[in-house]
């Protein structure tokens, strides 16, 4: 014969078996909603941080085409507009030389939102973390390429540079741009992409997020290769985003071709 006890027992084992069940079915369908929604937040941040990147290289654009040349980057620790070579003789527009031809987007300088405080352009991620990088490109065309004009260090960065180095060497295949690869795998540093596959070799100017993970950075050799504290060099990768552990890429990379540049400064008169 059963107790009021016994029967009460029974009865709270059997709510307990339910309630874990309940729990458990619970838990399944928040992670099938969650994921779902994480995906979702992480794509439209990577579509608006592909306009971010795009409004940023149209305002390149515009400024080369104002300006006869590109603006220099912004440096970390300032504000974000360009910065010029503070040593021995101050870098300026009339030589090129800028503090750092590997650093962020000058936001304040091109007028771009969205800002932080300090004027530098942000990704979707908004953190400052997550300024937006950008590098041009520094390379000198030697003395006797360009007789009888002087050595032209900084074509691009530098006013009227890219008129005085002249179009034919400008477009010369021997004249060393920035390159980007689908890799950072055999790469050779600053020289060129070596067994990865180059999607340019023609970049005058990169920009580029560097994602979600910008706060911790990534630690695979892809991202490595956009890392401007680690490798400022003229190489640098984008590829399809991955979740790899190993190497993971969630990078957001886009370039200024040269003949683009060209173009651009033809229309606006900046080139014959």
């Amino acid at each position: 014969m059963l107790t009021a006890r016994t029967r009460t027992a029974r009865q709270t084992g059997f709510s307990l078996v339910e309630l874990a069940i309940t729990l458990a079915v619970v838990a399944v369908l928040a992670t099938a909603v969650l994921v779902p929604v994480v995906t979702q937040i992480r794509e439209a941040n990577v579509r608006t941080t592909n306009r971010i990147l795009a409004d940023a290289r149209d305002a390149l654009l515009g400024y080369a085409a104002l300006n006869g040349r590109l603006p220099c980057p912004a440096v970390s620790g300032a504000t974000g507009t360009e910065a010029w070579d503070p040593v021995g003789t101050v870098g300026s527009p009339a030589d090129g030389r800028c503090a750092s031809f590997w650093g962020f987007v000058p936001g304040r300088t091109l007028g771009l939102t969205p800002l932080d405080a300090d004027g530098y352009l942000l990704d979707a991620w908004g953190t400052t973390a997550n300024r937006v990088r950008y590098a041009v490109s520094s390379y000198v065309i030697p003395t006797t390429a360009v007789p009888p004009n002087p050595q032209v260090q900084n074509p691009f960065t530098t006013t009227d540079g890219m008129r005085r180095a002249t179009l034919a060497q400008l477009g010369t295949s021997t004249y060393a741009l920035l390159t980007v690869c689908d890799s950072g795998t055999g790469v050779t540093p600053d020289a060129n992409c070596n067994t990865a596959r180059t999607l340019t070799d023609r970049a005058v100017a990169v920009i580029w997020s560097v994602g979600a993970n910008a706060p911790t950075g990534g630690t695979g050799v892809d991202e490595a290769q956009n890392n401007i504290s680690t490798s400022a060099d003229r190489i640098f990768v984008s590829r399809v985003p991955n979740d790899d552990v190993n190497n993971p890429f969630d990078d957001v990379v886009t370039w200024l071709g040269l003949h683009v540049l060209v173009n651009r400064m033809i229309v606006a008169g900046q080139l014959p």
